[in-house]
């Protein structure tokens, strides 16, 4: 018999008093893919869910990243800042070490100048002190020679004082007659001071080396000179040191006691 509407309706009717019906037909005329369509989509939805949490995470994780790298860049603008200023800083401080070191250079050039000034004046001043200790010397001995009779007068009377010509003649006939060598000559000729007197009635020399400071090394050779004097001239010469007063170290003080002493003028 031909299925009709009514025949139709009727299961329909049927079906919804029997609900195991249903779902017999549906997986008959369906299959079973089609019944676990709802279980499938229902997964669909909650890996939906899931991957919208997940993209929610990852804006906000890119968000989070866009500010640190906005917090990085800022960062760098400051740290490239800084590292401006500090090769700005460095610069300056390079320039004023140029200018430090030129001015040092300009300084040493100057101390330099002023040692070489001051090595100047020291060996002008050195010079000055000889030229006035020369002159001061050459005074002295010249004083000692003009007033010889008043400050040899407590040693001598009827002073006479020996040129150095009268003494090169004197000296000159000693060494022809082989009484002293020409060394010994020369060495009396440096004599400062050499007189001829009487002492005690008879005919003696006074021979004195004159110096400002009397020390031992004037004692000793007013002693050498006066002996090769004595060798040429065959009497007493007297052995004296004069000037403005003597060393006070023991040597000289020990040898000053062998000859005569005439200190300033007395």
């Amino acid at each position: 018999m031909p299925f009709t509407v009514r025949d139709f309706q009727s299961l329909l009717r049927l079906l919804e008093r029997q609900p195991q019906w249903k779902d017999a037909l549906r997986a008959s005329l369906l299959g079973e893919e089609f019944l676990e369509l709802p279980s499938l989509v229902r997964s669909l939805v909650q890996a939906q869910r899931a991957t919208q949490r997940e993209l929610r995470a990852l804006a906000e994780a890119h968000r989070q990243t866009q500010q640190e790298l906005q917090a990085l860049a800022e960062a760098q603008a400051r740290t490239d800042q800084t590292v401006q200023d500090l090769a700005r800083q460095v610069q300056a401080l390079t320039e004023a070490q140029a200018r430090t070191e030129q001015q040092l250079q300009a300084l040493a050039q100057d101390l330099q100048a002023l040692t070489e000034a001051q090595r100047h004046t020291e060996q002008v001043v050195r010079e000055l002190v000889k030229t006035v200790g020369a002159l001061k010397g050459e005074n002295l001995e010249r004083r000692y020679r003009e007033r010889a009779a008043s400050y040899f007068q407590r040693v001598l009377r009827r002073i006479r004082v020996l040129d150095h010509q009268q003494l090169g003649l004197l000296l000159d006939d000693a060494v022809d007659q082989g009484r002293i060598t020409p060394d010994e000559r020369a060495q009396v000729l440096e004599a400062d001071v050499v007189v001829a007197g009487l002492a005690d009635g008879r005919e003696v020399y006074l021979l004195a080396e004159v110096s400002g400071t009397i020390t031992a090394h004037d004692v000793r050779r007013a002693r050498a000179r006066a002996a090769a004097l004595e060798k040429a001239t065959g009497c007493p010469v007297l052995p004296a040191v004069a000037g403005e007063h003597l060393s006070d170290d023991r040597e000289t003080q020990q040898e000053a006691t062998a000859v005569w002493r005439v200190l300033d003028g007395r």
